[in-house]
């Protein structure tokens, strides 16, 4: 028998000169599937499918593309996908 893994989501609306601090703070959560950046207008502005092996791999060129993203934006929301269980 394979076990499926569940997995939850959580929302978070920021500022967008907030969002490189908060995106730092839920990577040191830990069990991260993805990561979803949404406008003010709920279209999604940039997606991040995080595995094990990608996070340590999550270095300048993410986070410049999404420092532009935030200086665009006023208001950001943060989609963060978790794996439970």
């Amino acid at each position: 028998m394979t076990k499926e893994k569940k997995t939850r989501t959580e929302e978070f609306k920021i500022n967008g000169d907030e969002i490189v601090n908060k995106l730092k703070e839920i990577l040191h959560q830990g069990n991260i599937r993805r990561i979803i950046l949404k406008g003010e207008d709920g279209k999604t502005f940039m997606e991040i499918p995080l595995t094990v092996g990608v996070v340590g791999a999550l270095v300048l060129p993410v986070w410049a593309a999404i420092g532009a993203a935030a200086a665009l934006v006023s208001k950001m929301t943060i989609v963060v996908e978790k794996n439970e269980g």
